[in-house]
């Protein structure tokens, strides 16, 4: 794949260590924009969160290390079979985190959650492992997408507890697996939609066949770090996001909330939405035609510039100087001398004309 200078889709992206005194912010972020290749401008977008858990303050160590393993990975593919290549990204973070666990006692049991997402032109991909989640906000509703590997949910689908007792139970934070511990995680690659099947024995298939989901117009997907989904609950997140004037305020205002209600871990949001009119943010391949219309545009405007600028000049007349020639008459003789008569001619009457120099006027450079 070839990195590309702008995304295809709107992006806004923010990270925030949250109220909690002394705590460190061990979430990390990224997301990186491609194109398919040198003759296939097909662009792709990755998203990645990951979320530090454990090792004595080496929580950040390990989310830094998933983050740039995973994306490093996702960037050296070809994105033909964009599971699998999450899938082995996944584990060879893995194993590279709990080899600098094993190596260094400080950072003895650290690890990371991770969630992410891969849109190649308009299909979605996506990944996790622990509780960092992935939502897809389509018209006036929202959908989670990822499915927690947590004791709470584990709970939820066998029916024990409610979603409300959810909220509060001591056990919210037990998660059931995560990147970086002696057993390789099981990447999660179903996807929940609101028209799967009741039947649960057929639900882990047809999750898994909604990847490559199809994006509309006006679809947001939001990644977010269990800081922010411990604090603001699924309809807020829609309100929200919905509400916002652009994705940078939405982020915000979710940071915000998460905050002003105790703000007692990290927040990390990543707001992705397709253009309102379906239209690709596609740059590179309409970069030739904008150039050559911007330089047009200067030509042209430097033109007539200069063409209003002659027009309101005002009009020299040349004045001439005119040098009179004085003539001295002759003195008068008492004795008669018959000369022969002169003609007198006036010398030849100096025209010194005065110019006044043309203005100089330089056309400033259009910006």
């Amino acid at each position: 794949m070839i990195p590309a200078e702008r995304a295809h889709l709107f992006v806004a992206a923010l990270s925030h260590r949250g109220m909690k005194k002394g705590k460190n912010n061990e979430d990390r972020y990224a997301i990186s924009s491609y194109y398919l290749a040198e003759d296939d401008d097909t662009p792709l977008l990755f998203a990645i969160i990951a979320d530090g858990v454990g090792g004595h303050l080496a929580g950040e160590v390990a989310a830094e290390m998933v983050v740039d393993y995973v994306s490093q990975a996702v960037a050296e593919s070809d994105a033909k079979n964009p599971l699998t290549i999450i899938e082995q990204a996944v584990i060879g973070a893995s194993q590279a985190v709990n080899n600098l666990a094993a190596e260094d006692e400080r950072k003895y049991g650290m690890g990371a959650t991770c969630v992410c997402a891969w849109i190649i032109d308009n299909r979605l991909y996506t990944g996790s492992v622990g509780d960092s989640r992935l939502y897809l906000m389509h018209g006036a509703t929202i959908q989670q997408l990822t499915t927690d590997h947590t004791w709470i949910q584990e709970a939820l689908d066998k029916g024990i507890l409610t979603p409300e007792q959810a909220r509060t139970h001591p056990n919210a934070h037990v998660i059931r697996q995560y990147v970086g511990g002696k057993n390789l995680p099981q990447v999660d690659f179903r996807l929940r939609l609101h028209s799967d099947p009741a039947n649960k024995d057929e639900k882990v298939d047809a999750r898994r066949s909604n990847q490559g989901l199809p994006l509309k117009a006006g679809d947001t997907l939001l990644l977010c770090s269990d800081g922010l989904t411990d604090l603001v609950w699924n309809d807020e997140i829609l309100e929200i996001v919905r509400s916002g004037k652009d994705l940078e305020s939405a982020a915000k205002t979710l940071i915000n909330t998460a905050n002003e209600r105790g703000g007692h871990d990290n927040i990390t949001v990543i707001l992705l939405s397709l253009p309102q009119d379906g239209t690709k943010r596609n740059f590179k391949k309409f970069l030739p035609w904008i150039i050559a219309g911007g330089i047009t545009l200067l030509i042209g405007l430097a033109i007539f510039i200069g063409f209003v600028w002659h027009l309101v000049q005002p009009i020299e007349t040349l004045t001439p100087t005119v040098t009179p020639t004085v003539v001295v008459a002759p003195e008068l003789s008492l004795t008669p001398e018959f000369t022969t008569p002169s003609t007198l001619f006036p010398s030849p009457t100096e025209i010194s004309a005065t110019y006044t120099p043309w203005p100089t006027n330089t056309p400033q450079p259009v910006e």
